[in-house]
């Protein structure tokens, strides 16, 4: 079991940015495929972003492709969700969850550890 704890929400303008992270602590960190997930209010939790063991496979959804960008850290044991060009559809509790594969995947059936979340806000 993995411990996830994300960090750096909060409000921001639209087209402003932010940047998440997510500390991951009892596990080898190194070994699995990290991902982003949000829910919005009144809405099912959706794929943001993955990215595989060794950080050179991402992935992310259409609705987000080239305005958000993951990577990770293995020394730090940590990954990150650099968000830029924000929209208010953005607003959502963003959550980062570790794979029990290596690869990149965006299937949440594949994701056993989740963090508690934060809170990203877009609005003017």
């Amino acid at each position: 079991q993995v411990q996830l704890v994300e960090s750096g929400g909060g409000l921001v303008q639209p087209g402003g940015s932010l940047k998440l992270s997510c500390a991951a602590s009892g596990r080898t960190f190194s070994n699995y495929a990290m991902g982003w997930f949000r829910q919005a209010p009144g809405k099912e939790r959706e794929f943001v972003a993955a990215i595989s063991w060794d950080g050179i496979s991402t992935n992310y959804a259409n609705s987000v492709k080239g305005r958000f960008t993951i990577s990770r850290d293995n020394a730090k044991n940590t990954v990150y969700l650099q968000m830029n060009s924000l929209k208010a559809e953005d607003t959502a509790v963003y959550y980062c969850a570790a794979a029990i594969i290596p690869i990149v995947t965006r299937r949440t059936a594949d994701f056993r550890s989740w963090g508690r979340g934060t809170q990203v806000t877009v609005s003017s």
